[in-house]
């Protein structure tokens, strides 16, 4: 019988790919919607014919329940979250509720339909958890690279989230026994990114530029430094934490890092254009606390899982700005989510 996956976020650019995956290792994909009338599911049902799908809601605990008991998941993996930094400013209170205590929500879901009452020395036949950590928890960071074990300074309200739901994975696994672990994944990109995440914005900016439909590019900080990895690398890192003997969280990234200026060059240079006659700095994209320097360390991951990413830098943007030409060319609307490659 094949194993049986809950994915919540499946949506997005994270669960799309990490949905492909599970299904090509033989998987029984479940995806959590709210409703079925969105475009986004139904570019979800375009790509991947073979996902099934459980309504339920982050924000309610019942639709969770309700959700675990139908589906019987061997694994769950909880990516759902406001993920875009600038609207948790804008949206607080509601990226706390669904970033932070969705993660509470889902956790408290498996161990009650689980029947886990007290700590358990044997998380055999358990439900293994997954939470999509972020190293926006680090924020102001105290060392670099950043490991496992640096200590979390977010800048952003979407970091305290994150911090928030990092915390209560590692509370319920040493308080309840269960199987759950976090991933801090470091930032991870693809053609399937959202336009408003400043890589997609400049590769589809340059690839506009090229196709002669705009003729400049906006941005805010071009000095921010990120260690930037290919997204479907980093689904592969997911499910690897659910297959050790013992639960334990691990750092992911490429470690090494890239300004966004170095970013911009390497977007402009694949279409074959000068980034320096097309960008404008614009001191109103600043971020109200701007988290300056990423860069995992991810020896931990690479010793214990042998998980290694299979894209460089320059290689994940060529790969995006490609994409993006490809897709306005033919007629695409980026964004429109049924559109999306």
């Amino acid at each position: 019988m094949s194993r049986r996956a809950l994915i919540t976020g499946i949506t997005g650019q994270d669960g799309l790919y990490l949905a492909e995956h599970l299904l090509s290792e033989g998987y029984e994909v479940w995806g959590l919607v709210r409703g079925q009338a969105n475009p986004r599911v139904s570019r979800l049902r375009r790509l991947l014919h073979d996902v099934r799908l459980v309504r339920g809601d982050l924000l309610d605990q019942g639709s969770l329940i309700s959700a675990v008991e139908k589906v019987q998941p061997d694994e769950v993996y909880n990516l759902g979250a406001i993920s875009f930094v600038p609207m948790s400013w804008e949206q607080a209170e509601l990226t706390a509720e669904v970033t932070g205590m969705g993660v509470l929500r889902m956790l408290e879901a498996i161990r009650v339909c689980s029947g886990i009452t007290s700590a358990r020395a044997d998380a055999h036949g358990q439900i293994r958890f997954y939470q999509a950590s972020s190293s926006e928890m680090f924020g102001q960071v105290r060392e670099t690279p950043q490991t496992e074990r640096t200590p979390f300074h977010p800048r952003s309200p979407y970091g305290v989230a994150k911090a928030y739901g990092h915390f209560l994975t590692q509370n319920y696994r040493e308080s309840y026994g269960m199987f759950a672990v976090s991933g801090i994944l470091f930032n991870h990109e693809s053609p399937r990114r959202g336009a408003e995440f400043v890589t997609r914005k400049i590769t589809l900016g340059a690839a506009r530029i090229k196709l002669g439909l705009a003729r400049e590019l906006r941005l805010g900080n071009l000095e921010a430094r990120r260690d930037w990895g290919y997204a479907g690398d980093y689904v592969r890192a997911m499910h690897m934490m659910l297959q050790t003997p013992t639960p334990e969280d691990y750092v992911i990234g490429t470690g090494r890092t890239h300004t966004v200026r170095e970013l911009v060059e390497a977007a402009f240079t694949a279409a074959g254009l000068n980034w320096e006659h097309h960008v404008i700095c614009d001191q109103s994209l600043h971020r109200p606390a701007e988290v300056d320097l990423l860069c995992a360390d991810p020896k931990k991951a690479r010793t214990q899982l042998r998980w290694e990413p299979s894209l460089t830098f320059e290689e994940l943007i060529a790969m995006m700005v490609e994409s993006d030409l490809n897709l306005l060319a033919n007629g695409g609307d980026p964004d429109q989510d049924s559109s999306w490659p």
